[in-house]
């Protein structure tokens, strides 16, 4: 008796010493949209799909969306949506370090126009509540919509879904050889054809209305504007960038901000209704930026 609890006594002693030991912390998982994380998913190897051609499926996160608006509240009581010094972030706004990496200015990266053009880029840039059609819902238009969230490949076509302040919006891009439609009439986001370049998926993009803007801050365009997309996947990221050509009135092609997207498991889902419930109590013409 006096053995086995003896026995009892060392097992009991011997569990409570493995409770009491600390355990090694949970690996650090690399922040959403680092280098860090980049590099690691860009080294994997890209897929491909049954027939040999690079694989651009997935659901592709890129911080894009809604994201841009982070407000924070600062010391004098008001609210910050972009550009805000860490250092003014006070209890209730977002912690300095954990948000994620704001959109750069649209006014650093800012289309040329023709000098006979500038005047209406500041009218509508002054009264931009008042011109800018995304704020009534309506589809961005290319490149404004950004990089798709997700892409669905087919033999003939690759679909591009978008998860957009403005709604939940798609492009159909055929990727066999069919030229452009004659048939359609002019869209917020025009009739794209497409192909694969090796590691590259390059979408050209004509026939567009001229309600949209290539980006923030009244960069208008006409109707004769096309658009360049290239998508090169490398590993499970790709590397998007944008041309926008409208030489009747831009000096030079402009390339929208260059962006990597990188996989994800996160799932689209229907996205909330817009409905503008603010220009109505607009009481002058102060605005914030709206990038995307």
């Amino acid at each position: 008796m006096t053995s086995r609890l003896a026995t009892w006594s060392l097992a009991a002693a011997a569990a409570a010493a493995l409770l009491a030991a600390p355990r090694p912390a949970a690996a650090q998982q690399p922040a959403r949209g680092s280098a860090e994380l980049l590099t690691a998913l860009a080294a994997k190897p890209t897929p491909k799909t049954a027939d040999g051609q690079i694989d651009f499926s997935g659901m592709w996160d890129h911080l894009g969306g809604i994201e841009f608006v982070q407000p924070r509240h600062l010391a004098d009581g008001s609210v910050c949506v972009r550009g805000c010094a860490s250092a003014e972030v006070v209890k209730g706004g977002i912690a300095p370090g954990n948000a994620a990496t704001p959109a750069p200015d649209p006014t650093t990266n800012f289309p040329k126009y023709k000098p006979e053009f500038t005047a209406k880029v500041k009218q509508l840039h002054d009264q931009q509540v008042k011109h800018d059609t995304v704020l009534l819902c309506h589809a961005p238009g290319v490149p404004r919509i950004g990089p798709p969230q997700k892409i669905v490949q087919g033999r003939r076509d690759i679909v591009f879904l978008y998860d957009d302040p403005s709604g939940g919006f798609f492009r159909i891009v055929p990727i066999d050889g069919r030229p452009h439609r004659t048939d359609l009439p002019e869209s917020y986001l025009g009739d794209p054809v497409g192909r694969i370049e090796g590691d590259t998926l390059v979408v050209e993009t004509v026939n567009f209305n001229d309600e949209t803007w290539l980006t923030d801050d009244g960069a208008f365009h006409t109707k004769d504007l096309k658009v360049v997309e290239r998508l090169r996947r490398v590993g499970d990221t790709i590397q998007y960038e944008a041309i926008a050509h409208d030489p009747a009135v831009l000096i030079e092609p402009w390339v929208a901000r260059r962006q990597t997207l990188w996989i994800t498991d996160l799932e689209l889902e229907e996205p909330a209704r817009c409905d503008d419930r603010d220009l109505a109590h607009v009481v002058d013409a102060t605005h914030h930026d709206n990038p995307r």
